[in-house]
């Protein structure tokens, strides 16, 4: 069992018997300091209450949202010192790059994919992109993800987490290419109406 199994894991003995309220924990930690996603909660919880995934869902998209602001002032306030604590160079300067680019639409694709979102909560504050749009972008990207999985479990049950397995950084990861191509798109068509 890898480093990364075994946290997994605990997460689950640790979390999963506290229900919505373990969710709730996970969702904000993970979104500022934790490194386990709140989907390992979620998917298990939907699975075993179909009846309350949007619950879980809101629940899930309600902590990191609250979490992504407390990583945002992490970064706010520790700066690029506490990023190079926590991440590697190379990661911190390919998210900036990322907020030249893309600005709030960053938050919203990271907050969407497999990409470790606290990255970004973190160093949204370090660019001091505006606190609205983040919270908004995280709004938006956590939910869509969030409620996505859940409405999917609770239509297709577990047959669809073997293929969630399998398949969900190539899935994410091409939602978040449709995503930047229509970003893409909708800025060339801005320069030429300019």
């Amino acid at each position: 069992m890898t480093i990364i199994e075994a946290l997994l894991q605990w997460g689950k003995e640790v979390f999963l018997p506290l229900g919505d309220i373990g969710l709730f924990i996970v969702a904000f930690a993970e979104s500022s300091v934790f490194p386990i996603p709140p989907d390992i909660l979620l998917i298990p919880l939907v699975i075993f209450n179909p009846a309350l995934a949007l619950y879980y869902a809101a629940i899930s998209s309600i902590g990191s949202v609250l979490g992504g602001i407390a990583g945002y002032f992490i970064g706010l306030k520790g700066g690029r010192p506490i990023a190079a604590r926590l991440f590697s160079e190379k990661k911190v300067r390919r998210v900036e790059s990322y907020f030249e680019k893309y600005g709030a639409w960053a938050v919203l694709i990271a907050g969407f994919s497999p990409i470790p979102y606290k990255i970004f909560t973190i160093a949204s504050g370090i660019v001091r992109l505006d606190l609205k749009k983040f919270i908004i972008a995280s709004a938006i990207g956590r939910g869509s993800r969030f409620f996505a999985e859940a409405i999917i479990i609770m239509i297709w049950g577990e047959q669809i987490i073997r293929v969630l397995e399998r398949h969900f950084e190539v899935i994410s990861l091409s939602i978040a290419a449709v995503i930047i191509g229509v970003i893409y798109l909708r800025r060339k068509i801005q320069a030429k109406t300019v």
